[in-house]
Formats: structure tokens, C-alpha cells, sequence
């Protein structure tokens, strides 16, 4: 079966009364693009502003918009000509301002759209040590090369992100073997299970979103990693003073984090007190524009800098406590 995409233009003020009207019409899913949302989500979450290009401050400026779907079947377009009809008529007695009210039409053919996306998505090749793998695809692999099944979901970490990929390939090329390992900022549960594929006795993985976490854990499951080797936490270590200090009780030898420049520097009093003395500390995440500030953070909490690289405008670096 195939989808008419409708999408009915109007104001932050008319979202609701555009969706009553919808419902009336027996239409109960919507879909709201707001764009007075989307700047309020602009000024709450300013730490996470590096991750926000130029292709996303685009939105800002797009129409507020009810979205919704009906089939291309004789039924839906009954229901299509009724809302058409009667919308020109919802202004009326309103005191709000609904705006346009126009109507935008597309159709799409049925498809799996919560999987669409893995078309996008091959084998990437971190080094001849290790390749990243979609679960729903295959790899040729070279003699004692790592094959990292992933499947990410809605979780960062695929390892095509510039980010993803320094640190990957930071890990592979001066991770010890045998070490203790903590990943901050988890995410898909990428560099946790690398760095258990290249060597290291143990990792705990720490993430803020639980839907991170359970990814994460599928990932491992995948992968087929031994539970004793892995350990996954969800939780906030800026604001969860107790596990802080559970972490902190058991030194790491190595810390890996792929997270954003504020959080990095909000972080790193933590890092030193979670590194055993000559321990290595993995940042990325960091636009090069900022890696300087962070650096500078950094080693006046205690670290010393002992490698850095750049990416398509982003940096990761390598230091000792």
C-alpha cells in the first residue's frame, strides 16, 4: 500500500486547534513540526550546540506544520477531499491566528521507514585490525581483521562520524592490551566493544539516555561479548555525586569519551580522579575550533597532551594524568 503525505501549514498558536480538527476527521496521528520548538530546544541545550550544523539551523526558519499520513486508497481520499473542504472554514469564529491553513501533498511508496536509513549505512574500515559492520550486511575480511557487528538505532556511534572514527582509530593504534577501560558517553556501545575486540580486560560504559544503554547492550549481545567483560551504567556523572565516586573508587587505566566540548570540560576533574597515575585520557567530539579551550581545561586539571589529530573539522586527542 502506498501514503499520501499531508502536511497542513499554520502557527504555534493553531497546532492544537489544526489537531482537533484532524481528529474530528478520524485523523489520531500526527506528526508537529514547530519551529518556536526547535528554537526553544536552541536555548535549553546550548551544551550540545556543536553538534548543531548549518543544515540544522535551517529549521528554524521552516513553516509550523501538522503532518500526517493517509493510505492512497479510495477511503483515504474521501477522507483527503473532506479535510480540504472543510478547512476553509476553521478561521472562521477563531480568534487565534492559524496561519495559512495550506495543504501540502506527496505520496510515498510503503516501505519500511524505520529501517529506510540502512541503505545509507555500509562496512566502514577503521584500520586492518578492525571493520565496523552493519548486522544487516556482510564483510570481506583480511587475515585477523575484527568484524564489529552494529546496529545502532537511534544511538550515536556508527562509526561514520568523524568523531566515532578518530577515536576508533586513536584506540587501535595505542591501546595496550590488558587494560581497564572506561567509555563516558557511550552511545551505541561502539568503542566499549572495540576496545574489548582489541584487547582490553575490561570496560564500563557509561551513558545519560537509557534508550543509549539498552542499545548498547544489544550490541554487546551481538558481538557476542562475555557479560563479566562489560559493564553498562546509565546515569549522569555531573549530577549523580554517588556515581561519580562509585567510579572513581576503581582507577581505570584508560578512558575513552566522544562527547561534546562542554561536557568534556565539565568532566574533566572526574577523568583525573577515575585514571590511575600514567593513565591515558581519549577525548573526542571536540570542533577544532575548541580544542584549544578544552585542552587548556584539561591540562590544568592534571593532564598532559601527548597527541592530537583533526578530521573534517573535528579533533581528538590523546593524554596522560
Amino acid at each position: 500500500m502506498n501514503w499520501a503525505e499531508i502536511a497542513i501549514k499554520t502557527t504555534t498558536e493553531g497546532i492544537e486547534i489544526v489537531n482537533g480538527f484532524l481528529m474530528a476527521h478520524g485523523v489520531n496521528s500526527v506528526m508537529i513540526e514547530d519551529a518556536a520548538d526547535f528554537q526553544n530546544f536552541l536555548e535549553d541545550t546550548t551544551i550540545y550546540w556543536d553538534y548543531v550544523d548549518d543544515k540544522l539551523m535551517e529549521m528554524a526558519h521552516c513553516d509550523t506544520r501538522v503532518k500526517f499520513y493517509l493510505p492512497d486508497t479510495p477511503q483515504g481520499h474521501e477522507t483527503l477531499a473532506q479535510i480540504q473542504a472543510d478547512i476553509t472554514r476553521l478561521q472562521e469564529g477563531c480568534e487565534l491566528n492559524l496561519g495559512e491553513l495550506a495543504i501540502e501533498i506527496g505520496y510515498k511508496e510503503q516501505e519500511e521507514w524505520e529501517t529506510a536509513w540502512q541503505k545509507y549505512y555500509h562496512p566502514i574500515e577503521i584500520s586492518d585490525r578492525l571493520i565496523i559492520v552493519p548486522e544487516w550486511e556482510h564483510a570481506q575480511l583480511k587475515e585477523g581483521q575484527h568484524q564489529l557487528l552494529l546496529n545502532p538505532g537511534m544511538a550515536f556511534g556508527t562509526g561514520d562520524h568523524n568523531t566515532t572514527r578518530l577515536c576508533l582509530q586513536v584506540l587501535d593504534s595505542q591501546m595496550p592490551e590488558g587494560v581497564s577501560v572506561l567509555d563516558m558517553g557511550c552511545g551505541s556501545g561502539i568503542l566499549s566493544i572495540a576496545a574489548l575486540m582489541l584487547g582490553a580486560k575490561h570496560v564500563t560504559a557509561v551513558d545519560i539516555d537509557q534508550l543509549a544503554t539498552k542499545i548498547a547492550r544489544e550490541n554487546a549481545e551481538l558481538n557476542h561479548i562475555p557479560e563479566p567483560q562489560l559493564d553498562i551504567i546509565c546515569g549522569n556523572v555531573l549530577n549523580d555525586q554517588a556515581l561519580a565516586d562509585t567510579l572513581a573508587s576503581e582507577p581505570v587505566d584508560l578512558i575513552v569519551a566522544n562527547i561534546v566540548a562542554d561536557v568534556i570540560i565539565g568532566m574533566a576533574p572526574l577523568f583525573i580522579r577515575c585514571l590511575k597515575k600514567g593513565g591515558q585520557l581519549i577525548v573526542s567530539g571536540i570542533i577544532s575550533e575548541r580544542a584549544e579551550e578544552v585542552l587548556n581545561v584539561l591540562r590544568d586539571t592534571g593532564f598532559t597532551v601527548t597527541g592530537q589529530q583533526e578530521d573534517g573539522g573535528w579533533c581528538a586527542a590523546s593524554l596522560r594524568a
